[in-house]
């Protein structure tokens, strides 16, 4: 028979190249890894009955809980609406509790005042710097350490001594007052307010105002 030949017009097929054979091979490999885990069994456990009975019992428990919550309300607010006694026993409970809360204060107002006047008294005992480097010194220590304890606003009294402490050794606490009123926190300030009405020995002087400074940038030649 004759030999078949290629048509004229046909175009010869390109040779499979290293490349062509490397991506048939990458193919093939997703291919069959595809194929594998299609036919494990899925990895996630089923649901022991043990799980499925705490979940249930869970859900029973708030669903309860909620109900209940709803049941009370709608009682309150019947109670509240129909019956005078209950609305008169509401406001006598509401009256006890401003009491309550408004001794709580009081005595929160006492116990800081008395801390106060130890922590004015413990600094009076301990003493003061007399040396003028020693003053600068102390002096810059102690509004350092006050201005970080004003960042905690639980530690006023500790913060206000420390700028109190600075107060007693800088030679014109009148314009130091001006400075720490327009630079210290108003909580920490109001504790400082009563430290320097308890201490009888600090001369404030008249405060002549026009000071408006930081105080990182406050003086300190001349703590004499």
């Amino acid at each position: 028979p004759p030999a078949l030949r290629p048509s004229p017009n046909s175009q010869s097929a390109a040779p499979l190249t290293r490349a062509h054979l490397s991506a048939i091979f990458v193919f093939s490999s997703a291919l069959h890894c595809c194929n594998l885990k299609a036919k494990l069994p899925s990895a996630t456990p089923p649901k022991s009955p043990k799980m499925s009975q705490t979940s249930t019992i869970v859900t029973a428990s708030v669903a309860a809980a909620v109900t209940g919550l709803v049941a009370y309300v709608a009682y309150f607010d019947y109670q509240r609406r129909n019956k005078a006694e209950f609305r008169r026993e509401l406001r006598r409970n509401e009256r006890k509790q401003h009491k309550a809360e408004k001794e709580e204060a009081q005595q929160e107002t006492v116990r800081q005042r008395q801390a106060i006047k130890q922590a004015v008294d413990e600094a009076k005992d301990e003493g003061f710097p007399t040396d003028v480097e020693q003053k600068e010194a102390y002096f810059l220590q102690q509004v350092s350490e006050g201005e970080t304890l004003s960042a905690d606003p639980t530690r006023a009294v500790e913060a206000a001594l420390a700028f109190y402490k600075g107060l007693k050794v800088y030679p014109t606490p009148g314009d130091l007052i001006g400075i720490y009123d327009k630079t210290v926190p108003k909580p920490v300030l109001d504790v400082l307010a009563e430290m320097i009405a308890y201490d009888d020995s600090l001369n404030i002087g008249q405060y002549q105002g026009g000071i408006n400074a930081d105080l990182g940038n406050i003086p300190t030649v001349g703590l004499d």
